[in-house]
């Protein structure tokens, strides 16, 4: 039997990138006005911020739980197979220790902490698939993520920190301040275990600001990996993603430029409006 390739559905990649990298996904709850809804199943990301701007409801997260993750890989484990699961930085949620829990009543699951989001854990999914066609085993995958995992780069800019002052990850205080002197901040996701901190702290309306954050970014790192880069959006409005992907294929650096929209769980915690980059380089560096 095979190896199955599986994930957290906060990895955002698009349905066509999933099929053709055969990448299987679980998704988290989401609560908005009292009621529980499966990501991507039963509400959209247009859904949520509606709610947020017509009603000011602001949605909120529950992750998989030990009983729902058994059940999604029971199947292939009665059939035989081999199962990798990445899954949302371990200080993000408590998914990570769910799932150790369900993998250690059924074996044959290997658990990766991806100690990212979004896009960064669709670089390390995509990388993975090409490690499981080449042949390697999940021990020896799973030790290439624990000992590489810092050259995965993920971060985000965001429009408003409604949305982020809402999961408790950042004070009122805070995002009255950064509203009044018209910042937008930077947030820079950290490979140990997904824990999040403010980077760059750019001034000025967002267009503007977008265009420095990109500019920063491919300008970050000296060893940039040059196969692949992934830009994620949370919407509705494509307008800012289409010239983030311009100033990105204007630069010439990549090979293949993905575009992918968050998902609920990420666009509950992000806001309307947000941009992420997400890049990988050659060694381990901050």
């Amino acid at each position: 039997m095979g190896i199955i390739l599986s994930s957290d559905s906060l990895c955002d990649l698009t349905e066509e990138i999933k099929k053709e990298n055969q990448i299987h996904t679980i998704s988290y709850h989401i609560i908005l006005d009292g009621k529980d809804y499966i990501d991507g199943r039963d509400i959209s990301p247009d859904e949520l911020f509606r709610a947020y701007q017509e009603r000011d409801i602001l949605p909120r997260t529950a992750a998989v739980n030990v009983g729902e993750y058994v059940s999604y890989f029971q199947p292939w484990v009665e059939q035989g197979h081999e199962i990798i699961h990445f899954c949302l930085g371990s200080s993000l949620t408590s998914s990570y220790q769910n799932c150790l829990l369900a993998a250690e009543t059924l074996g044959h699951i290997t658990v990766i902490d991806s100690g990212s989001l979004s896009g960064g854990i669709g670089l390390q999914l995509l990388d993975c698939r090409q490690m499981i066609d080449a042949g390697k085993t999940p021990a020896e995958i799973t030790r290439y993520f624990e000992e590489n995992r810092a050259k995965y780069h993920a971060s985000f800019i965001l429009d408003t920190l409604d949305f982020l002052r809402a999961g408790g990850r950042c004070s009122a205080l805070v995002a009255l301040s950064a509203c009044l002197l018209s910042i937008k901040p930077e947030i820079v996701v950290h490979p140990e275990d997904g824990s999040m901190s403010v980077g760059n702290k750019f001034r000025g309306n967002f267009e503007k600001v977008v265009g420095k954050y990109v500019k920063h970014k491919l300008e970050q790192y000296p060893d940039m990996k040059t196969d692949k880069i992934i830009l994620a959006y949370a919407g509705p409005e494509h307008d800012m993603i289409d010239k983030v992907y311009q100033m990105v294929k204007e630069a010439n650096l990549f090979e293949k430029i993905y575009i992918i929209r968050a998902s609920c769980t990420i666009c509950s915690h992000c806001g309307p409006g947000t941009i992420g980059i997400f890049l990988e380089t050659e060694s381990n560096c901050a």
